[in-house]
């Protein structure tokens, strides 16, 4: 009987059996329909990733009938709204980059997706699509056509299916069961006991070993044959290719001396070679996973929300805090961090950051709104259905929109290193064992297994990764919150700082503030200042709004009534205005509320406006009342951090008020820093524009409201969070403003953190070379060398480790 593979699935199939189709050969109706649908919708490239990367499509007619309920659907969505809906879905087929690639790629095949991405380590897909031109149903459908059946579990939809992959555990413990028994029998071998029961069984031992060498070596090392075999396809040398030669010439030699009665061979030193090794490897996926646990603290960025208490007051609490229940205050601009009903009557939400779509979707009282929206206009109110998401939020800031061109420098480093570690480990090992082998066979083969063995670079591949992550620990113990490890090689890089000046460097917490009375003579009216009315009025538009000046001077007014707001606008680097009751309010800037209007206040003359304070102007009814005076409270420690920084780094100041405070700052700040006022958002973008042409390595500091646009431009881009809700996912990191004195700190540690790795480096490629000089000699026994082998990646996880912890104490 003559097989032959399916060109699709890759099964092997009877060639009387076959399908031919295209001169191509299928084994079933099915794949011959999978590749008939690729080559039509010119995607047969499908099959250049892989050899026979699909999967046979099975037959699911009526199986998914109950994705026709809009009910069952909507508990499965992670978001619908207007045309958008959001589904993720594990696909346990996933194995290959075919499998990544097609998926990717869907909308191709069906009208009404938009976006696919692969989640690779969870085998699922996260899909876009419209709901009013295909729907989930459909997509199931599709994806099961071509092989790609969705697991679906209403009940722990959630999580999915919680396989957790033990193959490993398994694998180890039988290696362990096998090396020790072997270990056992072999002692009268290693003493060469002259007894009459040992040496007349000594045959039936030496084959007793050899079968339970098998299960070892078929089931616990088939990790490193099939690594090896998919390496050696793919055209690609991995380090599990020397591996799997040396287990394999270890098995074939050893074979050789029982079945030639030359000896009892090496089974004991084999099966504890790939024990050691699969201990190794295990205490690698473990380091990764608790790596990956600290990575994890990103989902709890200072991020807060107001919260409306039983009795009406306000207080900010952390998103994590949210419960079902709770009644929350959106401010302009803010995130919703959490589903809800919608308790206002009306809002405009913004999805841009979930369906990239930046039209506003206008919703009403009753109407459900779910997290990733952003308010836009007047504050709005609304009830939690679910706690908060945090991973949601932070899928959400680490969105491809946001991302940067990173260069990715010490990992290209590690795969440099591994990409030519391979063949010179290859032929190092059959040199060493062409030299031996006319010398002595056995030391021969010693050589060229410990050297294969010994030189693994898994301790070179997880220096960076390890420093990193341990890093990111330190740095989101003290409340300094990076978007992922890269950033840390960036802020490493930094040779320039740009600071915001209101919110940043100033805090919102404090501010002495006080009112100045327009001139009745420049208004035309007798007006000369706010009454308890007018001061409900500002109150309530404040309220709506999340500029720093707005919150201090909110904060600042006393307690009022609350007034529905009719219509608010904010505009930025400008100011808000806002209709309540038929009153227009307009607060801002000396040039939004007076010198682009009707009203002849006389301009202060320039000596004035150089000793003029921040200041935020009011109008109501077209009516000029004055404005409020902010004295400013710089933030504690701010001379003492900028004295620090300026040894190392460029500084300047960027504001868009106007010089009042210029005499203070300079006062405060070092002489060379740069101070630049009157600045509108999209000048701070230019500004960091220019300096990055210039050839810096510009880290800018906003407080990213007014600065969205300049964190995006800047190399690095910091947020300063207070206890408002400014997620913004222009920047890459987020710090606690009660930490920003300990900035210089953090750029310190970073450049630590390279040191680490260049020294865990150095000290990687010292131990592959002293290794490798014993193991070419002969000096060095396999299984010794499997044992060293997790103990260098000890050693490297250990340093690294020690060593930023180390830094970690000693800079300041």
């Amino acid at each position: 009987m003559e097989l032959e593979s399916c060109f699709h699935c890759g099964l092997d199939v009877v060639k009387e059996d076959q399908i031919v189709f295209d001169e191509k050969k299928f084994c079933c109706n099915g794949c011959k329909t999978v590749y008939e649908i690729f080559s039509l919708n010119d995607m047969s490239c499908y099959y250049d990733f892989e050899k026979s990367p699909g999967a046979t499509p099975l037959d699911i007619k009526g199986k998914y009938d109950f994705l026709g309920n809009e009910s069952i659907v909507s508990k499965l969505l992670e978001f619908q709204e207007h045309k958008t809906a959001i589904v993720s879905l594990s696909i346990p087929h996933i194995h290959c980059s075919s499998c990544i690639w097609i998926l990717e790629n869907i909308h191709k095949l069906q009208t009404g997706i938009s976006t696919s991405q692969v989640n690779f380590p969870e085998k699922k897909v996260r899909i876009t699509y419209n709901h009013e031109v295909t729907s989930l149903k459909k997509i199931v459908h599709l994806l099961s056509s071509i092989g790609y059946e969705p697991y679906i579990s209403l009940e722990n939809y959630e999580t999915g299916k919680n396989n957790v992959d033990r193959s490993l555990t398994y694998k180890l413990g039988l290696a362990f069961f096998c090396f020790g028994n072997i270990m056992l029998l072999s002692f009268p071998e290693y003493f060469e006991v002259k007894e009459f029961w040992l040496d007349t069984y000594k045959p039936f031992f030496r084959w007793l070993i050899f079968v339970l060498s098998l299960p070892s070596f078929l089931y616990s090392a088939s990790g490193y044959y099939v690594s090896a075999y998919k390496s050696i396809k793919s055209g690609m040398l991995n380090i599990d290719i020397p591996i799997a030669l040396g287990i394999i010439i270890f098995f074939i030699r050893s074979t050789f001396d029982i079945v030639m009665d030359y000896g009892s061979g090496f089974f004991d030193s084999l099966t504890g070679l790939i024990f050691f090794m699969l201990l190794g490897k295990m205490f690698q996926i473990k380091t990764y996973s608790f790596l990956s646990f600290e990575r994890d603290f990103k989902s709890y960025f200072p991020i807060a929300i107001t919260k409306i208490n039983t009795d009406f007051s306000e207080e900010s609490v952390p998103i994590y805090d949210i419960e079902k229940g709770n009644r929350l205050l959106i401010r302009n601009q803010e995130l919703i961090p959490v589903d809800g009903i919608l308790i206002s009557d009306k809002a405009e939400i913004d999805y841009s950051f979930v369906t990239g779509e930046a039209i506003p979707i206008t919703k009403k009282s009753g109407d459900k709104v779910f997290a990733g929206g952003k308010q836009i206009g007047k504050v709005i109110e609304m009830e939690v259905l679910h706690s908060v998401s945090q991973s949601y939020l932070t899928q959400l800031w680490s969105n491809d929109v946001f991302q940067k061109n990173v260069e990715q420098k010490y990992k290209s480093i590690t795969d440099t290193i591994s990409h030519y570690f391979t063949p010179i480990l290859l032929i190092i090992a059959f040199a060493g064992f062409g030299y031996w082998v006319f010398i002595d066979a056995n030391i021969a083969f010693n050589v060229f297994t410990a050297v294969l063995i010994v030189a693994c670079p898994c301790a070179l591949a997880l220096s960076a990764p390890f420093t990193m992550g341990n890093v990111l620990r330190i740095f989101g113990k003290k409340k300094f919150y990076l978007k992922n490890a890269l950033v840390i090689e960036q802020l490493a890089k930094v040779d320039t700082i740009v600071f915001d000046k209101t919110g940043t460097i100033t805090t919102n917490k404090k501010a002495n503030i006080s009112y100045s009375s327009p001139n009745p003579s420049e208004v035309g009216e007798s007006k000369t200042g706010i009454n308890d009315e007018n001061r409900t009025l500002i109150k309530n538009v404040l309220r709506a709004s999340n500029h720093p000046l707005s919150r201090m001077l909110y904060d600042f007014l006393p307690e009022c009534k609350r007034l529905k707001i009719n219509d608010f606008k904010e505009i930025t680097g400008k100011g808000i205005q806002a209709t309540i009751e038929g009153n227009l309010i307009q607060i801002g800037s000396y040039k939004f509320i007076v010198q682009n209007s009707h009203l002849q206040v006389s301009a202060p003359s320039p000596l004035e406006r150089v000793g003029e304070r921040t200041s935020v102007h009011i109008k109501i009814n077209e009516i000029y009342y004055g404005k409020y005076i902010f004295n400013n409270h710089y933030r504690e420690g701010l001379a003492e951090l900028f004295e620090k920084l300026s040894v190392d780094y460029k500084i300047k100041v960027l504001s868009g008020d106007n010089e009042g405070e210029r005499t203070s700052l300079e006062n405060i700040l070092p002489k060379n820093t740069e101070l630049i006022f009157n600045q509108k958002p999209e000048q701070k973008l230019e500004f960091i524009k220019k300096l990055q042409e210039e050839g810096r390595n510009v880290m800018m500091v906003g407080d990213g409201l007014n600065d969205a646009g300049a964190l995006a431009q800047s190399n690095i881009g910091i947020s300063i969070s207070e206890n408002v809700n400014v997620f913004s996912p222009a920047c890459d990191a987020i710090l606690d403003a009660n930490e920003f004195n300990k900035m210089n700190y953090f750029l310190k540690l970073s450049k630590k953190s390279i040191t680490t790795i260049k020294m865990s480096f150095a000290l990687s490629i010292l131990y592959n070379i002293v290794g490798l000089s014993f193991a070419i000699t002969g000096n060095l026994l396999p299984l010794v060398a499997a044992i060293i082998m997790p103990l260098s990646t000890v050693t490297i996880v250990s340093f690294v480790t020690i060593a930023s912890n180390f830094y970690a104490k000693r800079v300041n």
